[in-house]
């Protein structure tokens, strides 16, 4: 078995150690107070108001309930399944919420069916009102006819009782619903000696048609038949699990195949993972909802199958929210603007922090705890709350800000409370710079909203300005052309800004003639910006070299004096020799620059791979 199939059958042994665990734990017969009346959700069956505000006349007394209950089952018998004669019949017997309606309708059948083995109901024998809460239909003294205590005598243990509600409503109460699915096996052989045959439903159907020797009840309650079919039903929620997966990745390799992409299966798998359980999971809850299970260990088994199906539904939901923003990242990043690169991860968070709240809020449901009053009931203390969270919260609204407000964006180099670096994520909390020391700085959302943000990373130009030491004994000729050409260079260069620049002589140094040079290159990262200085600044040092001009040092030269030199024997500047000296210098520019590979084509990004792998391949040649 290897390693995927071993993590695969973990997580399912996992998934059946908790359905085993709930299903063995104590039955829930839960005592405590239900609603007046049950509201019934299903697609054809009206809704009810949860709690009643007055006593229902249908339900005012033992006599009313029984009246009520006896006519629902008749009439739905005889009107050919009535939707309103089901929920009436409900109506009468204290069911779990939570419980589908199937089983609801199976329990009241099985009650139906008992009184009738039980024998002939008096109705007018039943009170019209006691000063007890509680009445004790089967076994009693006072009023039995001889079937019923004969039937009593042949089944002791089993009881049907009625319970009064705190709005005054009578209903065959939980106790005796817990056991109404085995008093019914239990007299099963017995004859029907009052009522009429009804239809049990789906798993009536399928009872029927089980072998006699699978009938039989075990230590929990439920006959062989009964285990095999839960058995059953989580052998096809598995294969249906491992049948929508090997779907899913065979449709998945095709479309990835078709894009030209290459997809590991190892992640394949795991991406499609929860997709299969969320398939099984739904087998074992519609097997629940329509009845093919018990009532007894389907409120258990509910419960389980509902925390699976959730957990499921919520992995499959990241799963596509991974997948989407993983597809936005790819527009994103054919865009311009980053913008929508800072935008996609905050709605990843976004989608995945909803989709976890609503999981969490139908998982309480399925373990029938009330959010709504639990949130208000917090009261003072959800202020504490809320204080002590201030920080959180502050930080939220301030990344809300940011991202409104834009001071940056991913990938931005920026100067923020000396803190200096590239902006690699955008969280709720806080935004995290990779500093140039390879660190990663986390700093507050709120923090940002209050500081002063500088962001390299918005400018247009970037300046460079230094200052070119040449000798005293320079010509001045050399000194035209030498400016001259740096000029030109700038105007030939691609990535320098052409409409304002200035190169000129500058000052008297100490052991120096110093050239100013004033330039800005526009650039879209500060790779190319080092990139690009280098070069112009390697032609300007071809540049001097080829007009002889030499670079000075911080020297001292000592002079004996002489004598002066007569003013007439100084040399005077032929004509036009500025303008001839202007010409020699582009010229030489020119000359410098019309084989320089960018000449043809503007150079594009940094690739350090590439220059690594090229680097690596001339020292291979070499070395060969």
């Amino acid at each position: 078995m290897n390693t995927n199939n071993l993590t695969q059958f973990r997580s399912w042994m996992l998934a059946l150690g908790v359905l085993t665990a709930l299903l063995f734990s104590p039955p829930v017969h839960a005592y405590q107070d239900a609603p007046v009346l049950q509201a019934q959700s299903n697609e054809d069956e009206p809704a009810e108001s949860v709690t009643a505000q007055a006593t229902n006349p249908q339900l005012r007394s033992p006599k009313e309930t029984m009246r009520t209950f006896l006519v629902a089952i008749n009439e739905y018998e005889e009107s050919g399944k009535s939707a309103d004669a089901r929920r009436r019949a409900i109506m009468c017997i204290d069911v779990e919420s939570a419980l589908p309606i199937e089983a609801k309708w199976n329990l009241a059948a099985e009650l139906y069916t008992v009184l009738g083995r039980i024998g002939e109901v008096r109705i007018d024998n039943l009170p019209d009102a006691t000063s007890d809460s509680s009445y004790l239909y089967f076994p009693q003294n006072h009023w039995s006819l001889p079937h019923h205590q004969i039937f009593a005598a042949k089944f002791p243990g089993y009881s049907i009782t009625m319970n009064q509600d705190g709005e005054g409503n009578w209903r065959f109460d939980r106790r005796t619903l817990d056991r109404i699915h085995e008093f019914s096996l239990a007299t099963e052989n017995e004859k029907l000696v009052a009522g009429i045959e009804i239809d049990q439903g789906l798993i009536g159907k399928i009872r029927s048609m089980v072998p006699g020797s699978l009938k039989g009840k075990t230590t929990l309650g439920l006959e062989h038949w009964e285990w095999i079919g839960i058995l059953l039903v989580i052998f096809v929620g598995m294969a249906i699990d491992l049948l929508v997966r090997s779907v899913l990745r065979g449709l998945w390799h095709r479309f990835e195949i078709k894009r030209g992409n290459e997809v590991d299966p190892s992640t394949l798998k795991q991406a499609v993972r929860p997709f299969g359980m969320l398939a099984g999971a739904g087998i074992w809850y519609l097997a629940l909802v329509i009845g093919l299970i018990p009532a007894a260990p389907t409120i258990v088994l509910l419960v389980a199958v509902r925390v699976v199906l959730m957990v499921s539904l919520v992995w499959a939901a990241f799963k596509v929210t991974d997948l989407a923003s993983a597809w936005l990242s790819g527009q994103a990043a054919k865009t311009d603007t980053k913008f929508d690169d800072l935008l996609v991860p905050m709605l990843k968070r976004t989608a995945k922090l909803f989709i976890g709240a609503i999981g969490l809020i139908y998982i309480a449901s399925a373990f029938s705890i009330e959010i709504m009053p639990l949130l208000t009931g917090l009261g003072i203390g959800g202020l504490a709350v809320a204080f002590a969270a201030k920080d959180t919260i502050e930080n939220f609204f301030g990344s809300i800000a940011v991202i409104m407000d834009r001071p940056f964006e991913i990938g931005d180099w920026i100067y923020v409370n000396d803190v200096e670096g590239t902006v690699e994520d955008l969280g709720f909390r806080s935004t995290r710079i990779r500093t140039f020391y390879n660190s990663l700085v986390t700093v507050p959302n709120a923090t940002l909203v209050r500081a002063k943000v500088d962001n390299y990373g918005r400018r247009q130009y970037r300046r460079f300005t230094t200052k070119l030491n040449v000798t005293y004994d320079t010509h001045p000729d050399k000194i035209e052309a030498f400016c001259s050409g740096i000029r030109e260079i700038v105007k030939l260069h691609p990535y320098t800004r052409k409409d304002y620049y200035h190169v000129w002589l500058n000052g008297f140094g100490a052991h120096s003639l110093d050239i100013l040079v004033y330039i800005f290159f526009e650039c879209p990262d500060w790779s190319i910006e080092l990139r690009e200085k280098h070069r112009f600044m390697l032609d300007v040092v071809r540049l001097a070299d080829r007009l002889g001009v030499e670079f000075a040092f911080p020297t001292q030269k000592i002079h004996l004096s002489k004598d002066e030199t007569p003013a007439e024997k100084l040399e005077t500047p032929e004509a036009n020799s500025e303008r001839r000296w202007i010409l020699e210098g582009r010229k030489a520019a020119r000359d410098l620059t019309k084989n320089q590979p960018w000449k043809d084509e503007v150079p594009g990004e940094v690739l350090f791979a590439e220059e690594f792998e090229s680097e690596h391949e001339a020292r291979g040649d070499s070395a060969g």
